[in-house]
């Protein structure tokens, strides 16, 4: 089981890698990537001594870590990379005025970041953004909406175009008392929209109208048909992932733990089977991702036994076998599996740690190693090389 290190934070840029390297000399920041190195982003809460977002290099072979840069930023609690990695897009998950998302100009070869500019989402607590290269979309958890954003031929944001709200309520009194917008994703086709409803257990349905940008100004969002589907009452869905092939969509609910699986083609879901992703019941279930193979899925759980639950994946039926439970730090939010599948790293918020695990690519199961990158409220991680996963 893992024990929680105590590690007093008082934040220093030079010292947020532990146990990362074999003693060997650093790399310079400005050296030619080798085949083996991503750049990778981590984004974090701003509340304690975090600046905002850092890059680092991590070598998918070794585990190696070496930082790169840093952007200061308030609470970029999840990140995207743009399709063509020149820029990456960060929601700022505040109230009122201070809520929104922001862009970046990215440099993947130096892991530098320089803010172009941002712009208000019109709804509270942006939690998820995602682009298709000529717009913007983000999920606001506090505001029950989604915003949708043009994109300039820089890359930087213009004023939203559209903030969809959205009405109703779950059975969780406590939690589901309105809506919460939780995850926006477009469909591996990109003609399609789905956003995950946490209040109020429906993933909503969008038309995507691909030749929609900045200058012919057409809507971006239609309402699809059907124009929701509903989850199990009471499930609070968080995250959606969908397979390489697309022919199979994954849904992780927070509340009731348990991972939906979905039949996918050409806008519709067909729900094919439950699992139990937390066997506690704790309420806390955060993500979901398919190793690169599909042969294994993975999904975080928080607030009991915080970890990692592990099932095996069949690539014809996409049905799902649960494998076991690998313990992590406090509060397992965002994780993510390195491209050649040797490594999957998990940011643990409350530990102030990105932990960095072996995965068995026979096997599925994850193994601890001495690697960890030390960085207060860590809370989302993406690699360049993977945009818009």
């Amino acid at each position: 089981m893992y024990k929680v290190k105590v590690i007093a934070i008082a934040f220093l840029w030079a010292a947020t890698w532990t146990a990362c390297g074999s003693g060997k000399k650093e790399q310079s920041q400005e050296s030619t990537m080798n085949n083996n190195e991503l750049t990778m982003l981590v984004g974090s809460y701003t509340s304690g001594s975090s600046k905002g977002i850092y890059t680092y290099r991590f070598d998918q072979e070794t585990g190696t870590v070496t930082p790169l840069s840093e952007a200061e930023v308030s609470n970029p609690s999840y990140l995207n990379v743009s399709a063509d990695v020149n820029f990456v897009y960060a929601v700022n998950e505040n109230e009122g005025d201070k809520a929104a998302v922001s862009a970046f100009a990215f440099n993947k070869e130096n892991g530098t970041l320089r803010l172009l500019n941002s712009q208000p989402t019109h709804g509270d607590a942006p939690c998820y953004v995602i682009t298709n290269g000529k717009q913007v979309v983000t999920a606001n958890y506090g505001g029950g909406s989604i915003t949708v954003f043009p994109l300039a031929a820089d890359g930087s944001l213009l004023p939203a175009s559209a903030v969809i709200p959205f009405e109703g309520s779950g059975p969780n009194s406590e939690r589901q008392e309105k809506p919460h917008l939780h995850c926006v994703r477009f469909t591996p086709d990109g003609k399609h929209l789905l956003a995950d409803d946490l209040g109020t257990d429906k993933i909503h349905h969008f038309y995507v109208n691909p030749q929609a940008d900045a200058q012919n100004r057409e809507t971006l969002l239609t309402p699809g048909t059907p124009e929701a589907y509903s989850i199990e009452p009471g499930s609070g869905p968080r995250h959606l992932t969908f397979s390489a092939d697309g022919k199979f969509a994954y849904l992780i609910n927070e509340i009731s733990g348990t991972v939906t699986a979905f039949s996918y083609e050409n806008g519709e879901l067909q729900q094919i089977q439950t699992a139990v992703s937390d066997t506690l019941g704790a309420g806390g279930s955060a993500d979901i991702h398919i190793s690169p193979d599909g042969r294994f899925l993975y999904s975080s759980n928080r607030l009991q036994a915080d970890g990692i639950a592990i099932f095996s994946r069949d690539t014809e039926t996409g049905l799902l076998t649960r494998l076991g439970h690998q313990f992590t730090g406090v509060h397992p939010r965002n994780f993510i599996i390195t491209p050649n599948g040797k490594y999957l790293l998990v940011a643990c918020r409350d530990s102030n740690v990105v932990q960095i695990f072996l995965r068995d690519q026979e096997t599925g199961l994850l193994t601890e190693t001495d690697k960890e990158i030390l960085l207060d409220k860590p809370v989302c991680i993406k690699f360049a090389e993977r945009p818009g996963e």
